[in-house]
């Protein structure tokens, strides 16, 4: 769940062996399988939608497992569920190694240069599932996206860049990207004042520091939102948790 979406951790490690031709194609056909979001429909009459984004290394089937699990789907039975896998791609942070990633990481400082034609072109991926949504009746109230570290960085920079105020974001173990464009990036923000936005946060994440997020805290703050909260959570790393 949470642990197994660590930055460092390289899922696809095994693409630079050299394969076989049959190895290959079982590879290619595990890739495809793992593109492909992992949706549940409402049990109920389908009057909402939660789109949940992923870390780096991981996909989403192993959210579809954790929501199960903490009993949040079981809880609403009107809410369709939707987990993307984001694409394969070589990242920086990890040698250059092909893993699942929204978008590329360069390092982890905090003046490290980002990679803006990534996390844009995730943003818009996010928005076109929402406008998905959209179309087949759901209103954008009624519609809430998150994302676990790198994925909830992009729910925040869609939510805030998106031309309709949604139901709300989660952002766990996160931070907002590309932080220095706002708030001119911001996109329709004076209808956005009461767009509920949550984060979370763990004081002892070695990778996404308290600190950057605790930046994230101030950024969003000063742009106005006034249903804003940031909860942390002591002894916690970059993972997940339980706790209220």
């Amino acid at each position: 769940m949470g642990n197994s979406c660590s930055t460092t951790w390289p899922l696809n490690h095994c693409l630079n062996a050299p394969r076989t031709s049959s190895q290959s194609e079982d590879q290619n056909s595990i890739l495809k399988t793992m593109s492909e979001p992992v949706i549940l429909p409402a049990s109920d009459k389908h009057t909402a939608t939660v789109i949940f984004l992923h870390g780096l290394g991981d996909f989403g089937g192993s959210w579809y497992d954790a929501f199960k699990a903490y009993q949040i789907v079981k809880a609403l039975p009107y809410v369709k569920f939707i987990f993307p896998t984001a694409p394969v791609r070589k990242v920086t942070l990890n040698m250059g190694l092909a893993m699942t990633s929204w978008f590329d990481i360069l390092g982890l400082d905090q003046n490290v240069k980002e990679d803006e034609e990534g996390i844009e072109k995730s943003s818009i991926f996010l928005k076109e599932l929402i406008e998905s949504e959209i179309i087949n009746g759901i209103s954008p109230d009624r519609i809430i996206i998150g994302g676990f570290s790198m994925g909830g960085a992009i729910a925040l920079h869609a939510a805030l860049t998106y031309a309709h105020t949604l139901g709300g974001v989660v952002a766990l173990s996160s931070w907002l990207p590309l932080a220095s464009t706002f708030p001119d990036a911001l996109v329709s923000g004076g209808k956005k004042v009461n767009l509920p936005i949550l984060q979370c946060h763990g004081t002892e994440d070695p990778l996404v520091q308290l600190k950057w997020a605790r930046l994230t805290e101030q950024a969003i703050k000063s742009m106005g939102f006034k249903q804003y909260a940031f909860r942390e959570y002591h002894d916690m790393d970059h993972s997940t948790c339980d706790r209220v």
